[in-house]
């Protein structure tokens, strides 16, 4: 297969990401969450994976008639904010004035922070929550905390978005890779194992779920208050 064609076959699997997306919001509007949630790991997954196959091919080079990265944000913001959003809303985990609110706040937010220029850091990570809302609205079906605890989350998280915290690139971040990476293919694991059983509240996945979504979470600001040393003297 030519470069062109393997560079092309990048793009057709971003795309397939609008596929899953829609297959996830047809489940969300039947209620059907565990099947919503799902479609949303697989398409967080192929979302994993055609960054790494593009740079690899050189997308931009071989095949520059189509934007990958202009696709990969719509994608996103139907598989990350969107339909996250409304599964919060509808699903009641949030009811009353504190579901409008939530919805609004993170797609309003959402909006703005992806379409920020300033949303990568040096080292390929995220300055900022990078409205990752699909994982912590899953982690929150999983665990069914009470309201206020999920009030303050998503409040806390919005604000993040513009606060200059670093948040991890699972993949492209270097630093503490060896460890990110794995525990990425691990809370997709976990999410997988979760929706599976209709997040029962004995899974074993609901606690591996909190665990690996502390860190990344937080590996990013560990960064920041433990700068990487320079080789040599100063």
């Amino acid at each position: 297969m030519k470069t062109q064609h393997k560079a092309l076959s990048v793009h057709l699997l971003t795309a397939t990401g609008a596929v899953l997306s829609m297959l996830s919001m047809l489940a969300a509007v039947e209620g059907k969450w565990s099947l919503m949630f799902l479609w949303l790991v697989v398409a967080l997954v192929v979302d994993g994976v055609d960054g790494p196959l593009a740079r690899r091919y050189d997308v931009k080079i071989h095949s520059p008639n189509y934007d990958g990265v202009l696709m990969d944000l719509i994608i996103d913001y139907l598989t990350y904010v969107f339909i996250p959003a409304y599964a919060l809303f509808k699903s009641g985990l949030l009811s009353g004035w504190t579901g409008w609110f939530a919805i609004i706040v993170i797609v309003y937010g959402s909006v703005i922070y992806f379409a920020d220029t300033r949303m990568k850091t040096k080292d390929n990570s995220f300055s900022g929550f990078p409205g990752c809302w699909n994982m912590v609205v899953l982690v929150l079906f999983a665990t069914d905390p009470h309201w206020m605890v999920i009030l303050t989350i998503i409040v806390a998280l919005t604000v993040a978005m513009f606060l200059p915290i670093k948040f991890i690139h699972p993949v492209r971040t270097e630093r503490w890779r060896a460890v990110s990476l794995p525990m990425t293919v691990l809370w997709c694991v976990f999410a997988a194992r979760a929706a599976w059983v209709d997040f029962h509240p004995d899974s074993w996945a609901n606690w591996g779920l909190v665990v690996t979504s502390l860190w990344l979470l937080g590996a990013g600001a560990a960064q920041q208050l433990m700068p990487k040393r320079g080789r040599g003297r100063p």
